[in-house]
C-alpha cells in the first residue's frame, strides 16, 4: 500500500509540473481574447491608422502562440498583444499573487533615473545608505536605458514619456499579473548606484517577495482573482450602490487608470511639490477632506490653491459639497485660482464634469463620446430605459437613456459601428454652470490655470480638455495622459481565456473635443486617446533641481503664469 501511495504521488506531481496547456488551448484562448477586442474595443480603426496596430490582423500572432512551447510563453504573447494597442485602460492580467520590490521608487528626472522614495525598514540606512536623488545606474548587468525599453511593454501607456516612466515600476517592483517572467528572479540584485557628489557603489539588495507563482496552467484550470486596485474598488461600490436602472449608464461614465500605483503621489491628497511659502491651508487637515486648499500671496495678489488627487471619491454628493464651499470662499477672497490635478488616476466622468462647472461661469460644451455599438448594449439600453421610465427615474436620466439607446441603434447596422460623439452626462451639448437651490451661478468667476502631466490621465483628461475647449484658461505643465475613452469595471476585469483563466480591459468609446486639434506628432483630430491634452504653458516638474528641492522651482514657474493671467484680467 505504502509503495502504491508513493507511486501515485509521484504521477501527480509528474502532471502538476510538467503539464502545459495544447496548443488548440492556447490557440483558442488567443482568438477568444482577440474576438473582444473586435467585437467591443472602441479605437480600433484610430490603433490601426495612426498607431500602426492592426488588431485584426492575427496570421503573426497565431503563428507565434503556436510555436510556444510552454504557458509562461504563451501568456506573455497575450500580454504583448494587449500592450501593442498602446492603450493606458487596457492590460491583460494572469492569475497569479505572486509579486517582488526592491523597496525603493524611482523616476526620470532629466532624462536620469533617480531613486525618490526609500522603504527604510526593508532597507535600513546602516547597510543600504544610498538616498534620494541618487542615480540607478544598472540591475543586475543591465543598464536602466535597456531595461525601460524592455520592461515598458508590461505598462503601455498613451504616450511615450508615460510609458518609460511607469516602467521603473515594473522593473523595480515586479508583479506576476503583469509579467509572466516576474518570479524568474534570484534572492537579491546587484543594483550599481551614482551617489550624488560620490562615487559608484554596488549593493546587493534582496528581492522582498509574496505570494504564489504560476509556472503552467496544468490540465485543469486554477482560478484565482486578481485584487482591484483601490480605484477600482471605489468604482465598483459606486456601482453596487446605485440604482440598478444607472449601472449601465455609470459603467459607460467611467474612465480611470485600472492600476494606479508606483508614482509618488499618484492620485493622492497631497500633491507632489511642497506647498508654497506662507500658504494659509484650509481643507486637507483631516481624512474627511477630499481635496487640499488654501490661499497664499505673490505679487500683491491673493491666489487660491485646490488639489483633486482623482474623481473617484467615497462620497460625490460630499465632495461635491465640499468643493462648493471652497469655490465660495475663493470668489470673495482671492484674486486667482491654481486647480492642480497633476497624477490625478481619473474616476467617474460626470463627476469630473460636475467640477468643471464650478469652474466655467458660463454655458459651455462638455466632451462626446463616440461609443462601440454592438447588439447586447442595444438591448441592455433599451431595457434599462424602460426600466428608468417605470421606476419614476429623473427626467434627465430618461432624456441621457433616450439619446444613447437612438445613438447606438443608428450605429449598429455599420460594420464595427461607433456612434457619433454623444453626451453621457446631460442629453445635450449644452451645460449649463453650477447653481445654488436659489438658481444662483456658484461657479468661480476670475483667472485660472491648471496643472497637468502626463499622469493626469482619464477622467482628468476630459477635464483638461473641457477647460481648453471653452476657453478658460490655460493648462500649465505637461500634456496629459491620453487615455481618451471611457473603460467600466467589467472591461477592466474582462475574462479573457477559458483555459488560461487571464483578463484584460478593453475600451469601450472615444472621448471627442468641440475641435480638431493639430500637434507634430498625430494627425489633426479630435480625439484625446494617446494624443493628450496638451499645455499652454509648459514646465516640467520631473527634474532634479525639483525632487532635491521640494518642487519649488516647479511652483515658482506656476505662481509666475497665475499672476500674469491676474494681472492681465486686471489691465496691469
Amino acid at each position: 500500500m505504502r509503495k502504491y501511495r508513493i507511486a501515485l504521488g509521484a504521477l501527480v506531481l509528474s502532471l502538476v509540473c510538467h503539464a502545459q496547456l495544447t496548443t488548440d488551448q492556447k490557440l483558442f484562448d488567443f482568438r477568444s481574447l482577440a474576438a473582444l477586442y473586435a467585437k467591443r474595443y472602441g479605437p480600433y480603426e484610430w490603433k490601426r491608422d495612426v498607431i500602426g496596430f492592426d488588431a485584426m490582423n492575427l496570421g503573426p500572432w497565431l503563428d507565434r502562440v503556436s510555436s510556444t512551447t510552454n504557458d509562461l510563453d504563451f501568456y506573455q504573447a497575450m500580454v504583448e498583444y494587449v500592450a501593442s494597442f498602446k492603450d493606458s485602460h487596457d492590460a491583460y492580467h494572469l492569475p497569479s499573487s505572486f509579486t517582488a520590490t526592491l523597496g525603493m521608487s524611482a523616476d526620470l528626472y532629466d532624462g536620469k533615473v533617480l531613486i525618490d522614495g526609500i522603504n527604510r525598514t526593508q532597507l535600513p540606512a546602516a547597510r543600504f545608505p544610498f538616498t534620494t536623488g541618487d542615480e540607478l545606474i544598472s540591475i543586475d548587468g543591465r543598464s536602466m536605458a535597456d531595461l525601460i525599453a524592455e520592461f515598458s511593454k508590461y505598462i503601455m501607456q498613451a504616450n511615450d514619456r508615460a510609458t518609460r516612466r511607469r516602467a521603473l515600476e515594473r522593473i523595480l517592483t515586479r508583479s506576476q499579473t503583469v509579467m509572466p517572467r516576474a518570479h524568474e528572479i534570484g534572492d537579491n540584485a546587484s543594483v550599481v548606484v551614482q551617489r550624488r557628489n560620490g562615487p559608484l557603489e554596488t549593493y546587493s539588495i534582496p528581492w522582498s517577495k509574496s505570494g504564489v507563482p504560476i509556472t503552467q496552467v496544468g490540465p485543469v484550470p486554477m482560478p484565482q482573482s486578481v485584487p482591484l486596485s483601490k480605484t477600482m474598488a471605489a468604482v465598483k461600490r459606486t456601482l453596487e450602490e446605485a440604482p440598478d436602472y444607472m449601472q449601465p449608464l455609470l459603467e459607460l461614465q467611467t474612465a480611470v487608470d485600472p492600476d494606479p500605483s508606483g508614482v509618488l503621489n499618484y492620485g493622492s491628497l497631497a500633491p507632489i511639490y511642497s506647498p508654497p511659502a506662507g500658504l494659509q491651508q484650509r481643507l486637507g487637515k483631516v481624512a474627511s477632506d477630499y481635496f487640499i486648499s488654501g490661499t497664499f500671496t505673490s505679487s500683491g495678489y491673493t491666489i487660491g490653491l485646490i488639489r483633486i488627487p482623482s474623481y473617484q471619491p467615497a462620497d460625490q454628493a460630499a465632495a461635491l459639497a465640499q468643493f462648493d464651499a471652497e469655490i465660495a470662499y475663493f470668489n470673495s477672497a482671492t484674486d486667482g485660482l491654481i486647480v492642480d490635478e497633476m497624477r490625478n488616476p481619473g474616476g467617474q466622468l460626470c463627476y469630473g464634469e460636475s467640477i468643471v462647472t464650478r469652474l466655467i461661469p458660463v454655458n459651455f460644451r462638455p466632451l462626446g463620446y463616440e461609443i462601440r455599438a454592438t447588439w447586447e448594449y442595444v438591448q441592455l439600453y433599451y431595457a434599462r430605459l424602460d426600466s428608468a421610465k417605470r421606476s419614476g427615474a429623473p427626467g434627465d436620466v430618461i432624456d441621457q437613456y433616450q439619446v444613447l439607446y437612438d445613438a447606438l441603434l443608428n450605429a449598429y447596422n455599420s460594420n464595427r459601428g461607433r456612434t457619433d460623439a454623444v453626451p453621457l452626462c446631460s442629453p445635450t451639448f449644452d451645460r449649463a454652470p453650477a447653481t445654488d437651490r436659489d438658481g444662483k451661478n456658484i461657479a468661480y468667476t476670475k483667472p485660472i490655470i491648471m496643472l497637468t502631466d502626463e499622469l493626469t490621465m482619464s477622467t482628468a483628461d476630459s477635464v483638461a480638455a473641457m477647460i481648453q475647449d471653452n476657453q478658460r484658461g490655460p493648462i500649465v505643465g505637461m500634456r496629459t495622459n491620453g487615455a481618451g475613452g471611457s473603460n467600466s469595471l467589467n472591461t477592466t476585469r474582462w475574462p479573457a481565456g477559458v483555459y488560461s483563466e487571464g483578463d484584460t480591459g478593453v475600451t469601450l468609446s472615444l472621448m471627442v473635443r468641440k475641435d480638431p486639434i493639430v500637434t507634430d506628432d498625430y494627425p489633426a483630430t479630435r480625439y484625446i486617446e494617446n494624443v493628450g491634452v496638451r499645455p499652454d504653458v509648459v514646465i516640467d516638474y520631473m527634474t532634479t533641481d525639483n525632487l532635491l528641492q521640494g518642487g519649488r522651482p516647479f511652483f515658482q514657474a506656476v505662481t509666475d503664469v497665475i499672476v500674469k493671467q491676474i494681472a492681465a484680467s486686471k489691465g496691469n
